[in-house]
């Protein structure tokens, strides 16, 4: 990936609107939906998309008075009809920030095209490790100590775009794919939000497969 720099974000007073496309029970569109609630993050979900008519996270957008929809991927002719189809929607509805939260397909060309550096994924392990399906039970396998939870801007490649924030879980000798997993998705929770308050902050800049952040007050440049 080139050296991309991201300006600061120039919307005026005009609050940042996502889209948030989901698979099933929509946890981390809940955590994102409480962290607007409790005035944490500056945004409004403008719309939720499933790809599944049974996904309980359609509900939960529903109850919030989220437009909500579902788009069923044997209604187009393609993978690539099917992006199209969200990118419209998206469009339409004004969309900054695209948030995937356990959707279970893969991002196409139209939609990384319409939205580069403009989508997030949350993935349940420390990228680069246990990348793909059932990243809980690849780190149990593995017999690794410590597993945990990525957020990561979207690209081609499969959970490998440039990381934006990172939490650390430890994995006990008892842990079964359950335990960790309701473990590690207490830190999604803590993760997703702020994640997307750093990427709509701007002025990051991306540097090869690094998500580089502006230094804050706190955090001055080390000497030479």
């Amino acid at each position: 990936m080139p050296n991309v720099a991201m300006p600061e974000t120039a919307r005026g007073s005009r609050t940042p609107a996502l889209a948030v496309l989901i698979s099933g029970r929509g946890s981390n569109l809940q955590s994102i939906i409480d962290a607007i609630g409790r005035g944490e993050l500056d945004a409004a979900i403008a719309v939720v998309i499933s790809n599944r008519v049974d996904a309980p996270g359609l509900a939960r957008a529903r109850e919030a008075g989220i437009e909500a929809f579902h788009l069923d991927p044997r209604g187009y002719g393609s993978r690539d009809a099917l992006d199209h189809a969200i990118v419209s929607i998206l469009r339409e509805r004004g969309v900054d920030l695209v948030c995937l939260a356990g959707v279970m397909r893969l991002v196409g060309p139209p939609l990384l095209e319409a939205f580069p550096l403009r989508i997030l994924n949350i993935h349940p392990s420390l990228l680069p490790a246990f990348a793909g399906l059932d990243a809980q039970r690849q780190a149990l396998e593995h017999g690794v100590r410590v597993s945990g939870a990525t957020v990561h801007l979207v690209t081609s490649d499969l959970d490998a775009g440039p990381i934006v924030l990172q939490a650390a879980v430890p994995v006990h000798d008892d842990d079964t794919v359950e335990t960790l997993s309701a473990r590690i998705l207490v830190e999604e929770h803590r993760l997703y939000p702020e994640a997307i308050r750093i990427v709509l902050a701007g002025g990051w800049r991306v540097d090869g497969r690094r998500f580089i952040r502006p230094l804050s007050p706190r955090e001055p440049a080390l000497a030479d």
